[in-house]
Order: C-alpha cells, then structure tokens, then sequence
C-alpha cells in the first residue's frame, strides 16, 4: 500500500511535509498547487512552493515530493510542466480538484469538472511536454454540482495520458462536508485501467480500512487526518499511534522551523493552525492553543512549547 500526503493549500507546506515525513509512514507527497496563468512561472515560483527541488525532489526523510500544477489554459499548462522538470521535478500531479471560490471563478480546479473534454485536453498538453521517465498524474472530485460526469472525467484523463487517478470522493459543492462518497470511487475503478487512489474522510486506521474495502483501492491519500493525527500514516503501516509526549516533540522543531523563517508572523499563523488541528486528537493540544490563542510573539509562542516538553522530559 502507498499512502500519499495530500496537497492542502495554506497547510501543508515543506515544513509540513518535512515533519510528517519525519514521524514516518507516507510514501510520497505533492505540493501545493502551483497557479498556472498566462506564462511559464518563473524559477523563484517553483522553489517557493517546492524547495525540495534542490534536494532532489524529496523531504529530509528522502520521501519524494512531486509538483502540482492548476491551471485551464493546456498549451502554458503544458509549457510550465516542462519547465517544472527542468527545475528539477520527477512528478507532476494536475489539480482538478480545489473548491475554492477564487480559483474556480478564473476556470481551473474543480470548474474544471463540468467538461471532460477541457480535462483531456489540458492533460494530454501536460504529458506531450513530459519526458517518459517523469510520470503524470491527476486529481479530481467526483464533480462540480452533481455527480453525473464523474466516470467520463476519469475515463477523460486517462485517456489524455495519466498514468495516476487521485479522487477525492466529494462534488465541489459538497466541499468537505461528512460523508465521503467512496463507493463511487469504486465505480471509477471499473472504468479505468490506470492506478486509484482514494481520498477524502479519512481520519483513523480503521477509517482507512474502510475506504480500501469500500472503494477497492489499494493506496490512499491523506490530508487533514494526517495534520489532526500526525502517526497516522505509521499507524495504517502497523507502526504506534503518537502518544503528546512525542508530539511536543516534533512540536518544539517545527517551533525552531518557524523561527528561521524570514517571515515571522506568518510562522506564529502556521504554529497556532497546526496546534489548534491537534485538539481534534490530543485533549493538551486544546489546552495549550487556549493558552498561545493570544500570543502574537513566535518567540513566546516558542517558549510555552519548550515549557511544556520539558515538562514531560521531552528536552533538557
């Protein structure tokens, strides 16, 4: 089984991934979403979104990170995959898939949906830029409004060259709201012959069992299960579920990550996000955002996480 950490916009960034991959269990990761426009992005673009492109394309942990791309023009989408690779990319994954208002407003992500054939097209553009060794995949929703085109989009994408399928198993008009519709994720298999990958409501080990059986998919992709758990890709694999001692732990170097930013404020945002998306797990991730909640200092916000590893024996 290969479980992938999900590309979350404003979340998973390459401090995210390189704590994640750290605690262990995930198989690959892909990016942000890079916004394709009207030209090739420049260099800075990439690496801001993607610095383990110089490192070889993969986490400290030596996990692979591939590049998402989002965009619906296919010719500059295809122009800028190339470049990608030129960069240093050994992946690219398209986005089919964000909600978002802003972003379906301007025709790419899950807007997308509502005509396979713009699917195939900008597809097939992306994998005629590629070299056969860099390997394309794809991800979707099961639609924009509806349903209905959930199986000609999969079949569209395949057909345009993806060699990979990632469903999240929710319209865009259901956005993130319980259930997850796995079940048609197994309609999807049916259709295609390339790999599938199931995502979506996915929270605990016994979550992920279910969505295999459900969906008959071998691999899944993880996303805010995984920052509100961060073991649970190790604990899917067989590994321990990450008791809070050692998540201060892996707390107090994420705390030193945010600090060697050069853009402090944002680091304290990062801090309290991932800290208040503990609380769904760990009761002490409640209690400590409840105390940093008003903080504005990274340093003190700092400070109060050293506190409380030394507390438990986690630093001296």
């Amino acid at each position: 089984m290969t479980i992938t950490l999900a590309p979350m916009e404003g979340v998973v960034d390459v401090h995210m991934r390189d704590m994640l991959t750290r605690i262990s269990g995930f198989d690959l990761c892909v990016t942000e979403f890079v916004r394709v426009s009207q030209v090739v992005a420049p260099a800075e673009w990439y690496f801001k979104y993607c610095p383990e492109l110089q490192t070889d394309a993969k986490t400290r942990a030596g996990v692979p990170v591939h590049v998402q791309l989002m965009g619906g023009e296919a010719q500059v989408m295809g122009d800028n995959a190339a470049f990608a690779v030129e960069l240093g990319a050994t992946g690219i994954d398209l986005n089919f898939g964000c909600p978002a208002k802003t972003v379906n407003r301007h025709m790419a992500g899950a807007a997308l949906l509502q005509w396979p054939e713009k699917l195939f097209e900008i597809c097939s553009a992306v994998k005629k830029s590629l070299p056969a060794s860099v390997p394309l995949s794809a991800k979707m929703r099961l639609g924009f409004e509806d349903k209905s085109l959930a199986l000609d989009n999969a079949r569209a994408l395949q057909e345009a060259g993806a060699q990979k399928l990632t469903v999240h198993a929710r319209t865009k008009l259901e956005g993130y709201k319980a259930p997850a519709h796995w079940e048609w994720i197994a309609k999807i298999c049916e259709v295609v012959d390339i790999p599938v990958v199931a995502n979506g409501e996915i929270w605990t080990p016994e979550d992920a069992q279910k969505c295999r059986e459900i969906s008959g998919c071998h691999d899944i992709m993880i996303g805010r299960g995984a920052i509100a758990r961060p073991s649970l890709a190790r604990e899917i694999k067989g590994g321990e579920f990450a008791q809070w001692a050692e998540m201060l732990g892996w707390l107090e170097i994420y705390c030193a990550l945010m600090q060697d930013t050069k853009r402090p404020k944002w680091g304290e945002g990062r801090m309290k996000q991932w800290i208040k998306l503990l609380g769904r797990t760990y009761p002490e991730a409640k209690q400590l955002f409840d105390r940093i909640k008003p903080m504005k200092d990274p340093a003190a916000i700092n400070a109060i996480v050293m506190n409380e590893a030394r507390e438990v024996g986690i630093c001296a």
